[in-house]
């Protein structure tokens, strides 16, 4: 029985992944800082293991890693969300006959630095917003000139995203915040396979509930525009040698063209857009393997939507609730399975390691789930993966 590694385990996606190898006859076993989460009850995880934290010390991360990958006899490992940061980096110490499921660790950071992916689009003369770092003579031109969005150029799930007007004093000027132009219209995502180059299957969808930035409540887009965010993603990755999950994330603007903001390069929600056993094939085989779409045309999180459904009642907008409350109780939930129902029904509890310091702490639960596994929170976190990589 072939070994697959998931090297996060405390969000849906994780367990979408796991479900999917376990139709192929994979053995799953989840390694994760926090010693609860939700896929530790999961049927489909046969084992969990709890590492070090990669920004409290990524060398000891990925060492333990590569220990398990070889006591666990690990076949494949799949990289999560954040934490892709560090795991792509021990790629060159795996293994020979271990799969490792992501691109060169250089392209994913590239990539994932959200000023060097829009320049990279518009070299392509693909379609996105006039962006810059804050220090930069254009961001001043941008904050003085239009609407305009600043966020941290290695950030992730819509934290310190902060909107402004037009000659809004841009107080920070620092290489490290992006500074875009604001576009009004609908936010749309896509989520990509990709082997070799090659694009396995692209979902587009939309969110209809957001926590902050963040959907909670996603459904497919129509085809007509997906379509177009389809041959954007095909216009962009045609020239890159890049194998595994991408995501972007795109604003579709009056004139119903798709302008990318920013670039994924990992696992996101629209996985659960994909059925359990065609994603699984994929997974399983090196070779071009078509992906299934689900029946279910839109997903949730349905404690998030809950949550944010008294959120707008409590707010006053009492449509806004009945509103939320009828996507609540009518979209497919993302954790729940009848075969598998424990990972729902103890949802709460095992999430006490992201509740705990969002409600102590007063933080998003975005930085509650990322501040131990994401760039952002670590200064030091690329030298210390390059540093690491060397002596493995």
């Amino acid at each position: 029985m072939p070994t697959a590694l998931l090297t996060l385990g405390r969000l849906p996606k994780a367990l979408a992944i796991a479900r999917a190898l376990r139709t192929q006859g994979y053995r799953v076993i989840v390694a994760e800082p926090f010693a609860w989460h939700v896929s530790r009850v999961s049927k489909d995880v046969a084992k969990t293991f709890q590492l070090p934290a990669p920004n409290d010390d990524a060398g000891a991360y990925q060492q333990a890693l590569l220990e398990l990958i070889t006591e666990e006899q690990v076949d494949l490992v799949v990289p999560i969300s954040e934490e892709a940061h560090y795991v792509l980096a021990i790629r060159n110490h795996l293994p020979p006959h271990v799969t490792l499921f992501g691109p060169d660790v250089e392209l994913y950071r590239t990539l994932a630095d959200k000023a060097a992916f829009i320049n990279s689009a518009l070299q392509k003369a693909l379609t996105a917003p006039r962006s810059a770092p804050a220090d930069s003579p254009l961001a001043a031109t941008i904050s003085e000139t239009v609407d305009y969005i600043t966020k941290p150029i290695n950030g992730c799930s819509g934290i310190d995203v902060a909107f402004h007007r037009a000659g809004d004093l841009l107080t920070t000027k620092s290489s490290k915040l992006l500074v875009q132009q604001a576009i009004e219209g609908d936010v749309v995502s896509s989520l990509s396979m990709i082997k070799a180059g090659e694009i396995q299957a692209t979902t587009v969808y939309q969110g209809s509930v957001y926590a902050g930035t963040v959907a909670i409540c996603f459904e497919r887009l129509a085809e007509d525009m997906a379509e177009k965010v389809r041959q954007w993603v095909q216009n962009f990755m045609r020239d890159l040698n890049y194998s595994g999950f991408i995501a972007f994330d795109f604003i579709v603007d009056a004139s119903g063209i798709p302008q990318a903001i920013e670039c994924n390069p990992r696992l996101t929600s629209g996985i659960h857009f994909f059925t359990a056993e065609s994603l699984g094939a994929a997974l399983a085989t090196p070779q071009k393997a078509a992906l299934t779409l689900h029946k279910n045309a839109a997903w949730q999180w349905r404690y998030s939507t809950l949550t944010e459904a008294y959120a707008a009642l409590f707010s006053g907008d009492v449509k806004e609730f009945w509103r939320r409350m009828k996507l609540c109780w009518r979209v497919s939930d993302v954790v729940w399975s009848w075969r598998d129902p424990l990972p729902f029904l103890l949802m709460t509890p095992l999430s006490w390691p992201i509740l705990k310091p969002a409600l102590l702490e007063g933080i998003s639960l975005g930085e509650a789930c990322q501040r131990d596994i994401a760039p952002l929170w670590s200064e030091t976190s690329t030298e210390a993966v390059t540093g690491v990589g060397n002596e493995v």
